[in-house]
């Protein structure tokens, strides 16, 4: 069998001010041809669908014309919810959808049906696990020891009656030790939420979503296929790639990293104002990309994001590194920050406040609080 493996589409995120609707839809409408072109069997969608748990209504419009396309090319669809989406909302109409071969995980009950799908080499059994919290597991296991991430999807695998001699696809969205980050769209509070990858030993293939940089984790049947648009500035110097997996019989796996071309690429340019609105720096190449621009010019340069939009219409933001910042240490950049985690970021800030560092009581119990919120709600 061979299937395209897809994540974190995040349909409706904007980034800064800019909505992405329209490079998403091209992004879709090349899965579609990729799908057509390699004549797969099946798509996999392993989480976050959307950006918010309540979609715009175009990005919901967007998903319905790409699962459309999907029954046209008659693929075969495992979708599962992320964190970023509503699993209820995701779930909606699921029955009503299995006779179009579109099959979408229930919002997670304490047990999990296998989708059983065939082709020449006998039955593959594919378990969708949606991305679950452990306040989520635990009425379901009440004799269960489920304080972390780790114990509550270790839980619900041992709970799963696998056949080890069939074949046996694993759909989830979850952080899985080992992977590396460039930025998953998440932040990880101290490791709570990470999960061992020995876990996903009985399965053939498992797919990933939750990690925004396609990769596999410790072995080439664990992987993350990544987001398909670059949705933070640290991606930038990244391209993106789709993962083409192909199961035949037990044991054997070829994945194939198919690339992907946006319709706006992100990016960053550095230089003096001078350089950079100089005709002979851009001439003939993508303005209309999404760029971040570092000036290198001593002086701020008044209005210099209205003057650089005019050459550059989807700037997202405007940081300064000359010998000012560099002897201050300032932050001119958004990125810089958003790529640290809560707890560094409130603990810099009260450093700054109080003039002295947070005492080891309090820094045990604002890790305690982060995670209390993150896992109750990850908005």
């Amino acid at each position: 069998m061979k299937f395209l493996h897809l994540s974190d589409l995040h349909l409706g995120k904007r980034l800064n001010a800019f909505s992405l609707l329209e490079d998403q839809q091209y992004m879709l409408s090349q899965l579609c041809d990729i799908v057509e072109r390699e004549q797969t069997d099946a798509v996999i969608l392993a989480g976050d669908i959307y950006d918010k748990a309540v979609p715009s209504a175009e990005a919901v419009q967007l998903f319905d014309h790409f699962l459309s396309r999907l029954v046209q090319l008659h693929q075969t669809v495992l979708l599962i919810s992320g964190n970023h989406d509503s699993p209820e909302r995701i779930a909606f109409g699921a029955s009503l959808m299995e006779s179009s071969h579109v099959h979408i995980a229930p919002v997670f009950s304490g047990t999990i049906a296998p989708v059983v799908l065939h082709d020449a080499y006998g039955e593959i059994f594919c378990w969708l696990l949606p991305f679950v919290r452990p306040a989520q597991v635990r009425p379901f296991f009440p004799d269960a020891a489920i304080g972390g991430f780790q114990d509550a999807v270790q839980t619900i695998l041992e709970s799963l009656p696998l056949d080890p001699a069939a074949r046996n696809l694993m759909v989830t969205h979850q952080f899985v030790a080992g992977a590396s980050l460039y930025d998953s769209g998440e932040q990880i509070i101290g490791g709570t939420d990470q999960i061992c990858a020995d876990l996903f030993a009985p399965f053939d293939y498992t797919a990933l979503g939750h990690i925004h940089r396609p990769q596999q984790v410790t072995r080439e049947n664990i992987r993350y296929s990544g987001s398909p648009l670059k949705y933070s500035l640290s991606e930038a110097p990244f391209a993106k790639t789709v993962p083409l997996v192909e199961l035949r019989e037990k044991g054997s796996l070829t994945v194939t990293e198919l690339p992907l071309h946006p319709l706006r690429d992100l990016r960053r340019i550095r230089g003096t104002y001078l350089e950079l609105t100089a005709r002979s720096y851009y001439a003939g190449t993508a303005v209309e990309d999404y760029i971040a621009v570092t000036l290198t010019d001593e002086n701020d340069i008044p209005d210099a994001v209205g003057k650089l939009r005019t050459i550059y219409p989807n700037l997202l933001e405007i940081g300064y590194d000359n010998q000012r910042t560099r002897d201050t240490g300032k932050i001119t950049g958004m990125e810089e920050a958003a790529a640290q985690d809560p707890f560094t970021l409130f603990a810099a800030l009260y450093a700054q406040q109080n003039h002295q560092p947070m005492l080891p009581e309090q820094e045990a119990f604002l890790r305690q609080m982060i995670q209390e919120v993150w896992e109750e709600d990850d908005a």
